[in-house]
Parts: structure tokens; sequence; C-alpha cells
């Protein structure tokens, strides 16, 4: 408890010495960079400064200066040189991408008259010039074009496991402010990497809307899937059968618990889903099912409704179990993509309410691409030599 009444006494004395100083958020973020801009050049050359070592690829020749605007105000960094003249470096284009979507989509808000003064004033810092719609445009233009690049690229290898979800974000529509859903593809590659294969916009989460964005895909190449990860939409389980047919299909078990609570009295007995719960921690399929007998034994007098709805569709939260042992804890939900969710929340939730359809893709897809970038760096996710294990048994059986 000790430690909990710290982190919090802390967390909110940085706030206030934020608050109160607030040129010190601009020299933290500009540390940060700068750090990471060392981190760079260090990994390009091979050597720290000033070591000596015979795996050593290049020599530092300075810095030159170089101003980059964040929410947090212009800050003024040092890039470092090589003699070579080889290195680069990506941080620049990857952060403005997705501050840039951020701030042209309050400043839209601001064009359009739907924000205040304070509004205008910060974005003219963060943009570095008087907003206007023509700046608005300009700026636009340039971002567009590469999100639109990411959006369209092909697809040129298969991807075994895909993820697919809807959010809604709020956007403003002839003068009515309107839900739109925002459908997202996270895919895995043979490789064992995580992708963001793809983010639309949509007036609704319907049969239709999802079957245009598996297209979509189709058409850029997504091939090889052999199972989908979502949650129960009607229109998007149809969708999955008619595009992706050979594709067995997942359903997110923690939603399924979730709608299970619709079946249930409020002061239900607490074990019974627990006991549910501990059915996906099962070794193998079979003890699953040995489980469902016995809690369908245990809680059908209590709980008919529950107990009838959960028999007629609890297969369908099963299907992990086909796969590999090791993959089935990232395969029986679609929380990998909920955790994408949040951080793309956590970002418009500074808009709220998007001045248009086209400012809510570009951050979102901004924020995709950045994320995208990070996951490719990464170590793989899954090791994908337990699915070539699988395949080869599965063969072998059909033989």
């Amino acid at each position: 408890m000790a430690t909990i009444r710290k982190t919090r006494s802390l967390g909110t004395g940085a706030v206030e010495i934020l608050s109160k100083d607030p040129d010190l958020l601009k020299e933290i973020v500009r540390t940060a960079i700068q750090e990471l801009l060392e981190t760079e050049m260090t990994e390009a050359v091979g050597a720290k400064k000033g070591e000596r070592t015979e795996l050593r690829l290049g020599y530092r020749a300075g810095y030159y200066p170089r101003s980059l605007v964040t929410r947090a105000g212009k800050i003024e960094l040092k890039v470092p040189r090589d003699r070579s003249g080889r290195f680069s470096t990506e941080i620049f284009e990857r952060y403005q991408r997705s501050e840039k979507a951020l701030v042209l989509a309050i400043a839209e808000m601001y064009i359009q008259g739907v924000s205040t003064r304070k509004v205008k004033e910060i974005s003219e810092e963060l943009l570095g010039e008087e907003i206007s719609a023509s700046t608005v445009s300009r700026l636009s233009k340039s971002l567009d074009e590469q999100l639109q690049a990411f959006s369209k690229r092909k697809l040129t290898e298969p991807y075994p496991y895909l993820i697919l979800d809807a959010r809604y974000e709020r956007i403003r529509d002839h003068g009515a402010i309107r839900h739109h859903a925002v459908l997202v593809a996270i895919g895995i590659n043979l490789d064992g990497k995580r992708e963001v294969l793809a983010i639309e916009l949509s007036n609704r989460e319907s049969k239709n809307s999802w079957a245009e964005f598996l297209s979509g895909l189709k058409e850029r190449g997504l091939d090889g899937v052999q199972m989908v990860i979502s949650d129960a939409h009607e229109g998007l389980k149809r969708a999955v059968s008619e595009l992706l047919p050979a594709a067995l299909w997942q359903r997110c078990y923690v939603h399924f618990l979730r709608n299970a609570l619709d079946y249930l009295p409020r002061k239900a007995d607490d074990d019974c889903l627990t006991e549910l719960r501990w059915i996906y921690d099962r070794f193998s399929f079979e003890e699953a099912e040995k489980d469902i007998r016995a809690w369908v034994t245990k809680w059908e007098s209590r709980y008919p409704k529950l107990v009838d709805w959960v028999e007629e569709h609890i297969s369908e939260t099963l299907t992990f179990y086909q796969f590999p042992r090791p993959h089935r804890k990232h395969l029986k939900s679609t929380n990998m993509i909920e955790r994408f969710n949040e951080e793309i929340k956590r970002r418009t939730y500074v808009v709220r309410i998007f001045p248009n359809s086209a400012s809510a893709l570009r951050l979102i897809r901004a924020l995709g691409a950045e994320i995208n970038e990070r996951w490719i760096e990464e170590h793989r996710y899954l090791n994908m030599e337990f699915l070539k294990d699988r395949e080869r048994e599965f063969a072998f059986t059909v033989a």
C-alpha cells in the first residue's frame, strides 16, 4: 500500500510541476528525442563516443541544428552527422506524421468555426504559421499522400492469423454529430510479426461494410489466412464466411463472457462465470469439453437460460484449441486489437469530435502507421515454427 501512495503522490507532483513550468515538458520531450538520435548514431557507426573497437563502422562528424514542432511546442535539436554522410534518421518523419495529423484535426475545427480562440493559438504554435484553410490544405496533401501509400500497399506474404474489430468515432457530418465505424485489420505474418493491414472508415458496421473491407484486403494480396479472430457481429461473421471461406473463425472469448452476463440475474453466483472462464486455460480441446459437461451439469438447474445459450454458442470460442499451444493465449481473444484501439482512443480523445471524415481517417491511419513501424522493428510476436509443425501434422492426417 505504501508503494501505491508514493506513486500517486509522485504523479500529482509531476502534474503540479508541469503546470507551473510549461517549458519543463518541452525540455523533457527534447531530451528524450535527443537521446534517441544519439542511440541511432551509435548503432549506425557501431561504437559509442570515444569508444575504441574493431567493430566500428564509421566516425562521427559533429552535429547540425534541426527544429521539430511537437504538442509541447517547437524544440531545437542537434542531429548527429557521420563522416561518410550515410547516417539518416526516421524519427522526425515518424513523429511528425501522427503529430501533424492531430494538429491538423484541431486546426480544421478552428477553420470550421467549432473551436475556440485558444485552439487557434495552440494550432498556430504547433504548425509554426497562421492557420488558414490553405495552410490546412497544403499540409494535409503531403501527409495524405504518405498515408494513402501505407493504406494501399501490396500485401506480398501470407498472414495465417487475421484479427478484425471496429471502434466508433464521433464526426461532424452536415451539421450533425454522428458515430462512424473505424474498421481495423491486424495480421500476423509467417515471420511471426504483427502488422496493421488496413484501417477504413464506414458509416456503420454491417455485412456490406465488412465485405467491402475484406474485398479491399484481398485485392491488395491478402492470402494464407488460416484463422480469423473477432467478436460475434453477425455482419462480420457473414462477410468472413463468404470472402475467407477456407479460414476458421474464433469468437473472442472475452466478448463471449461479457455477453453471458445478459443471461444471468444481477445477483448471480460469481463462481458460475469464473468456472466458465477456466475452460479457456485447459491443455487440450478434450479437457475443455470435459469441463464444459461438468459445468453444464452443475449450473443447468440454477441458470437454465445461461446454460442453454452457452451450449449453443461456446463451440465458436474453442477454435483456438486447433492451433499450437504456444499461440493459443494470443488467439483466443481480440485483446491485441483492443490494446491497439486503446492507443488510438488516447489520441483521438484530444479531438473528441472530428470536423470531418477525412480528418478522422488521417489521424487514425497516421497512428496506425506509427504503431505498424514499431511492430516491424520489434522481435517476432509468435514463433511460427509451431504453426509449420501443425501444418505438417494436418497434411499427414489427411494423407
